[in-house]
This record gives C-alpha cells, structure tokens and sequence, in this order.
C-alpha cells in the first residue's frame, strides 16, 4: 500500500488528489457544486452537495490513478474551515443548509455579544474573535431558527461539525463522530490553551456540550472508510483544516515561517511555535497544528475575498470569461490610471473585522476599462496581504530583512499578481513546485501515520522551490500605492 487519496472539501468545489509513495500527484478530479445566497450577506452549502462531490470525485481520481484500492494505505482530509453542519444523528440527514465561513447573518449576535463586553474572554479562551466568520454562533442560529432542533440537541440526537467532521460521518457511515484540533480553535468553541472544548462558552452562546464530536490530532485514527464507497475500507489517518494544512504542505515548521494561501479567501499564517501568541493587532491566535498531542501555535490573518474577487469579474460583471485572462489585462493596464478596488463583498477581515462594511471601487475615469479593474482585482489581494504582514510584524517581532513569504493557491498561477505581492510587501515571494500545498499537507499527516511518507524533518527537506519573486518596485512608489490602499479602506469603512 504505497498511495494516499486526499480529500480537499473546498468553498466553491470539491476534489480528490491521488498521491504515490514519493509524494507526486498520480490522479486528480474536481467537481464544482451551487453556492446559495437567501439573503445579503447569507452564504449556504447544501451539505448533500458536499458529500455526493466529496464522494464523486474520491472514485474518479481512484480510476484516474488506475490503481487497485488495496494499493491506498490511507484517506487524508481537509476542508473549508467554520462552515457550520448540524445533522441528525439517526437518519444522518442535515436539518439545515450548511451556513458557511463567508456568512454573516450573526453579525447582531456578535455586535450584542461585544457591547455586553464579552469578548475579551472569547479571545483569552479560544483566540478568535466575536465575529460571525466562526461557527459558534452559526451553530446556535441553527438551533434557535430550525423548529425543534435546540430539543433535539439537548436530548442528544443532534451532532455538530466542521466539514471534516460531516465527511468523516458519511465516509464512516455514522460510526464516528470526531474532528480534529485546528477545525475544533475554528468553532470559537474550543479553549486552544487547555485542548478541550469550552464549558464557558458554550454557556455564552447557550449550545449543548453533546452535540460537539470528538477532537483528536492532526494524525490520528479517524475511523475507516466504508467499503462500499471504493472496493475496501481504508483508514482515514489525517485531517486538518485547509489553512492548516497549507501550512502543514508548505513545511513551515519552525517558529517564524509565513506562508500565504490565495483560493476563494487568502489567509496569512505565521508559525509561533509552542506559545499561542496574543496579537494587539486584530490577529487570530489559533492552532497551526497537534502532533502526538501536543499543540504548534499561529498567528493567522484571514481576508475573505481574493480569488473570489476574479470569480467576480467573471461570473459578476462578465468582464473575463476565465481567470487566466486577468493577467493579460494588468499587463495592459493604463498606468496612469490609479483604480483602487476594496472587495469588501462580505466585509473586511483582518485586521479591520468590520461585518457591515461593503466592496467600493475607487479611483474611476473614463478611461477606466475592463483592464483597469482586472490590474485593481488582482492589487487588491496583494494590498490585503500587506495589511496582514504588517500586523503580524507588530505582534511577532522579527528581522524584517529575513522574512519570506511561501505562497499557494490558485492565484499563485499568476505571474504578474505574485510579482506584484513582492513588489508591495518588499519581500521574496516563493512558489512551491508543489501548488496543492493543501492537498499536500493532509496527504503528508495520513502518510506519515501510516509509515508511508518520512517524518517532519524528511518531509521539510523534500519541499523544492518553483520560482522565486524579488521586488522590483522601489521603495517610494510601493508605499505611496500602500498609502492610497490605506485611504480607500478608511473610506469604505466610513460608509
């Protein structure tokens, strides 16, 4: 048994990536699936649509790879983080569309939840912030919205997950219940400094201790995959949270690395090492990774919108019919134009946290064309990378001089938008050979424990470098573009 399957339940698609013994991709499929807006603001899966592309996609990268499912030592997971999944424990059905990460229907709860003065303590306990982006209240919306649903929960007939652990409940068949330590630091749910769920704040937001799942490491056992789904069980050995998996797939093991992930959100993580690190700057102090039950630490900085920003021009505005044309039109940009674009289309993460907040385009004449906004979308993550840098810089105090910044995501494809994240943060920028870092990270944790990859220190000295991105820009002009960004933001927010 020399191959892992990985599971990447993402935002806007899923997909499975067969790995062989050595760590490269064999096979992979992916499957788009409906995004839901009931409301402004409102973000909703059909948790039905996860699992049949979860499932869908696991068989079509097996044939793909044309392997033998015997020849699959384990299933790897990892998952968009906070989306919210309450089920009932006996039919194994949802009881309501998953509310994901981007939502923000709980932003009054959070705005009360804050003005009563309790944040403060949410922070200490969990490291997160009263902010609807966290499953905590997403969860008690459920309960409090759906008829009968906060009955059953406290008559023990409801389970609550993360998308790890609702994949995990399907894969199983119902057997186990369980998530793993860097979704549970994402439900606001979790006390990061004691390894356990929270009595208090499951109190404060008046959810039944029953419904949670069971935590474990990174690297654990995770139950066995039914076999009825691929030809044979197969024990599921590794989950972690995509942005900790990134983390994880990118090798920044050591105290002081940075990596970067540009999907539908970016999101920042800083290694801190064994000390949770609380930031005067916004920040998120969460769990980077548990091996062997013992917790690494990170600083996270979470941007909602990057390449949803493109997924904008195409599908919103009918400006692009693929991505791949964005680079194209910022190359042929008017340069003297200098359009500023805020994608504050769910409101602004870190560090500003503002739910209220939305997109602004600043700058416009008539002139400004499909160029233009293509050269301002893609500024726009590089900007909003920036701001996250430079607040982990004042909370973590290191040589500036020293500091590069490994990046993956679909973005990273880009040429012209990784060279100008260079540009604007003045520091080297490193694309992996290996984009799916993602992917990677949860392959590597299911290998590893099934003595198929190396250990930490093999798998760091496996990580190789595609290209590196220096700053061309000097340095008057990269902080006066910083300055406008500033502007803009402070204006959108005053709206």
């Amino acid at each position: 048994m020399t191959h892992i399957l990985a599971i990447d339940q993402g935002t806007t698609s899923s997909r499975a990536i067969v790995f062989d013994a050595n760590m490269r991709i064999t096979a992979s499929a992916q499957e788009e699936f409906p995004q839901h807006f009931p409301k402004s603001g409102w973000v909703e899966h059909d948790p039905s649509d996860l699992w049949a592309t979860t499932a869908g996609t696991c068989r079509a990268a097996i044939e793909r790879a044309a392997i033998d499912p015997k020849n699959i030592a384990a299933i790897g997971i990892t998952n968009q983080r906070e989306t919210t999944v309450v089920w009932d424990r006996e039919t194994g059905q949802a009881i309501h569309n998953a509310i994901v990460w981007q939502d923000r229907r709980t932003s009054d709860l959070c705005q009360r939840l804050k003005d009563a003065g309790h944040e403060a303590k949410v922070t200490r306990i969990t490291g997160l912030l009263l902010d609807p982006y966290f499953s905590g209240t997403k969860l008690k919306w459920i309960l409090d919205t759906v008829d009968g649903a906060r009955e059953k929960a406290k008559a023990g007939k409801l389970a609550f997950g993360t998308v790890d652990s609702w994949i995990i409940w399907k894969l199983t068949g119902g057997r186990i219940h369980v998530t793993d330590a860097t979704n549970a630091a994402r439900t606001m749910l979790y006390d990061i400094r004691e390894g356990g769920w929270s009595e208090t704040m499951c109190d404060m937001l008046d959810i039944p201790m029953s419904i949670l799942p069971e935590v474990r490491d990174c690297a654990s056992d995770f139950g066995m995959a039914r076999a009825d789904l691929f030809g044979r069980e197969i024990p599921i050995l590794g989950v972690a949270g995509d942005q900790q998996a990134a983390t994880i797939g990118q090798a920044c093991f050591q105290p002081g690395m940075l990596k970067s992930t540009y999907g539908t959100g970016c999101f920042a993580l800083l290694n801190t090492g064994e000390t949770p690190v609380t930031s005067d700057n916004r920040l998120l102090t969460t769990i980077g990774y548990q091996l062997h039950g013992k917790p690494t630490y990170a600083l996270e900085g979470s941007i909602f919108i990057a390449g949803a920003v493109v997924q904008w021009l195409r599908d919103g505005l009918k400006l692009i019919r693929d991505a791949s044309e964005t680079q194209p039109l910022a190359e042929c940009a008017d340069d003297a134009q200098n359009v500023i674009m805020v994608p504050a289309f769910t409101g602004l993460g870190a560090p500003y946290w503002n739910a209220d907040c939305r997109g602004a385009i600043y700058g416009l004449t008539r002139g400004s064309g499909p160029a233009e906004f293509a050269k301002a979308a893609l500024e726009s993550v590089g900007f909003q990378t920036r701001d996250l840098l430079e607040a982990m810089h004042a909370d973590w105090a290191a040589d500036r001089s020293q500091q590069v910044l490994r990046v993956d995501g679909g973005m990273t494809a880009s040429d012209w938008a990784m060279q100008f994240l260079s540009d604007v943060i003045g520091a080297p920028v490193d694309r992996p050979k290996i984009t799916e870092t993602t992917a990677l990270g949860a392959a590597w944790l299911a290998g590893m424990q099934a003595a198929v990859y190396p250990d930490m220190q093999g798998f760091a000295d496996a990580w190789a470098l595609d290209e590196r991105f220096t700053p061309i820009m000097d340095e008057v002009t990269r902080n006066a573009k910083y300055a406008a960004w500033q502007r803009a933001v402070e204006a959108t927010l005053s709206v």
